[in-house]
């Protein structure tokens, strides 16, 4: 989740230095369609809910929570009372929010919120971004300055009771996160490093320790956002400013495969379908020139692509 008013438009070819494969272009098996259209100022946060089979998504200066149907190809809308950051399931009849003063439930009928974890003394002039459930079902979710400043986000760890707990500080635009299907590493994005780092996890405690790189982003091939994994514990991440998904192998670095997308800044994605077998993605109009919107007429809107390999069930809430 970002807004990049302060990064220049990129330049040049894809195809430059840092994590390369062979493997970079797309095929007409995994061509890039659109799944809804809509003009979202800034898409993202994409999860699905495997039990209803709907893909939740957010838009963040829209201040939105949306649910998508596939199967109608209906979009129910939900407004929010602030930027929301984040969402994740907690039941059949509620999730969790990220807004700008802390966690929110919201009922997924009526739209109404209440607070679940007031956070703004540990915000203050900062709000919540990306996030997902670990393993055991805690929301893990990060911050960023509203000035976007070096250093001043932080990611936090929330659980039930609810307690909250610094699990990374000194970040800048707390991003994508994921963890292994065996829960002992989790990768993190704090986009501007242009990296995604791993990270030796506990599931029983949900402590994280031995941060260490694992993947170098090129700028040429933009800036990493929003991350999903898929059943070979491989990572998919939205390029902001790169027109792509990309597929990495965090245990070599390298690029697996790059998903062609129809909009400029592209910011999450999620495996849904009845099989996992879909890749949904989001976008936004954001920090785009008028040029480049009459470019990509669909930005903003949500995309989808069956990639040739199957994701995983996102975790609920634990309540």
């Amino acid at each position: 989740m970002l807004k990049y008013f302060l990064y220049v438009l990129l330049s040049g070819t894809l195809l430059g230095c840092g994590a390369m494969s062979d493997k970079m272009n797309t095929t007409e098996e995994n061509k890039v369609i659109l799944a809804y259209q809509t003009k979202a100022e800034l898409g993202e946060g994409a999860i699905w809910n495997y039990k209803t089979k709907e893909l939740y998504w957010i838009d963040i200066e829209g201040k939105s929570l949306n649910i998508y149907n596939p199967k109608t190809n209906l979009n129910k809308v939900l407004e929010t009372p602030s930027r929301i950051g984040t969402v994740v399931p907690k039941n059949s009849k509620e999730a969790l929010i990220a807004l700008e003063d802390g966690i929110h439930t919201i009922d997924l009928e009526t739209g109404t919120t209440s607070i679940f974890l007031n956070m703004k003394d540990a915000l203050k002039g900062r709000r919540l971004n990306d996030g997902k459930c670990d393993p055991s079902g805690r929301f893990w979710v990060g911050s960023m300055h509203f000035s976007q400043t070096k250093g001043e986000a932080k990611l936090f760890c929330i659980t039930n009771e609810p307690n909250i707990e610094t699990k990374i500080d000194s970040v800048t635009i707390s991003n994508g996160i994921v963890w292994t299907a065996d829960k002992k590493t989790m990768y993190y994005i704090d986009t501007p490093t242009s990296q995604i780092k791993a990270y030796d996890f506990n599931n029983e405690t949900g402590e994280i320790f031995n941060g260490r790189v694992a993947v170098e982003i090129p700028e040429n091939l933009g800036f990493p956002d929003g991350m999903t994994i898929d059943e070979e514990d491989m990572v998919w991440v939205g390029m902001w400013n790169g027109n792509a998904v990309i597929r990495f192998n965090p245990k070599t670095g390298k690029v697996l495969q790059r998903i062609q997308v129809p909009a400029h800044n592209i910011t999450s994605c999620a495996f849904g379908g009845d099989k996992l077998e879909t890749l949904y993605i989001t976008s936004a109009r954001l920090d785009m020139t008028e040029e480049e919107l009459k470019q990509y007429p669909l930005a903003g809107s949500v995309f989808k692509v069956v990639p040739g390999v199957k994701g995983v069930n996102s975790t609920f809430f634990k309540n």
